[in-house]
């Protein structure tokens, strides 16, 4: 598959993921929701394994996984400890907010990446990044003016509070994937099966609290969209990695064209969920998605 194809594929799915997230958790417990999806991708993953176990070289180079040493286990152990930390904190708000307002925000994580990259490694920002990050902040703005027709003022509703720190930790998950991929010489499939699998088991306890009320919580619904939350993100990754690999992709295009995914969930939110204010929302929207596509062509 062409590297655009399998990029914009990959944005659709992102898309599709943010919506099964929105209504798994609509008046809905978080963390069952997020032990069960993650439960999928992990039992996706330990069938890989077993198949590659008991027929060696048989499934695709792409999926296959290789050998770790116990210090490896514990790098992509701190990197599943950094994305828990990250959807405990979003998949609470996003119960809370529009999908039309949480997937825009949650679509900012390159942007803050980037000053991450900025701080940690060092870099400096081209005249083009800047010009990217500032009709970023203005878009964001502007989506903050939309949400107080629905009651949610930025500067102090909490769940807004929890989304930007959800979005940001997600950011430092994305300077860590750099390390990962870039310096230490992780596959994509070793990283994405290892996460899944100690993901599930860092959601377990949390989950094994929930169900003996160590805490006051919310009653929990299934719901076919929880398996829904699995499937696409996993699809949308590997389709991802797999546009990266190409060799005449351009990583600045990749990124960009996968926030894509934002539009998807955008009018998923309106249509499907009934949200309000769409078309005092999308000029907001679009100003988000162009202000991250010039940051990243940058």
């Amino acid at each position: 598959m062409h590297w655009i194809a399998a990029t914009l594929i990959s944005a659709f799915f992102l898309g599709i993921y943010d919506l099964s997230a929105k209504h798994a958790v609509r008046d809905n417990a978080v963390l069952p929701v997020l032990f069960l999806a993650n439960l999928c991708s992990a039992a996706v993953w330990l069938s890989l394994l077993a198949a590659n176990a008991s027929l060696p070289g048989g499934l695709p180079t792409a999926l296959q996984v290789e050998p770790l040493t116990p210090v490896q286990h514990l790098q992509l152990l701190l990197k599943s400890a950094i994305v828990a930390a990250s959807w405990v904190c979003s998949y609470f708000a996003v119960k809370q907010l529009p999908v039309s307002i949480a997937a825009p925000i949650r679509a900012t994580g390159p942007m803050w990446t980037l000053f991450g990259a900025l701080l940690v490694l060092g870099e400096r920002p081209s005249p083009l990044e800047i010009t990217g990050v500032l009709i970023t902040l203005a878009a964001f703005a502007g989506l903050s003016f939309a949400g107080r027709r629905e009651g949610i003022h930025f500067h102090r509703d909490k769940w807004i509070g929890f989304l930007v720190a959800g979005t940001l930790i997600g950011a430092v998950s994305g300077l860590y994937d750099k390390f990962l991929l870039g310096r230490s010489g992780f596959t994509a499939a070793t990283v994405q099966c290892w996460f899944s699998i100690y993901l599930a088991l860092l959601f377990l306890p949390l989950a094994v609290g929930w169900k003996l009320r160590w805490w006051p919580r919310n009653v929990f619904h299934w719901r076919w969209s929880i398996v829904l939350i699995s499937l696409a993100l996993l699809v949308a990754d590997f389709l991802y990695f797999d546009a990266l690999r190409a060799p005449d992709a351009l990583v600045s295009l990749v990124s960009s064209f996968r926030r894509g995914s934002t539009l998807v969930a955008f009018a998923g939110g309106v249509l499907l969920f009934g949200e309000q204010n769409g078309r005092h929302k999308l000029p907001a929207v679009i100003g988000i998605i162009a202000g991250i596509v010039i940051t990243l062509m940058g």
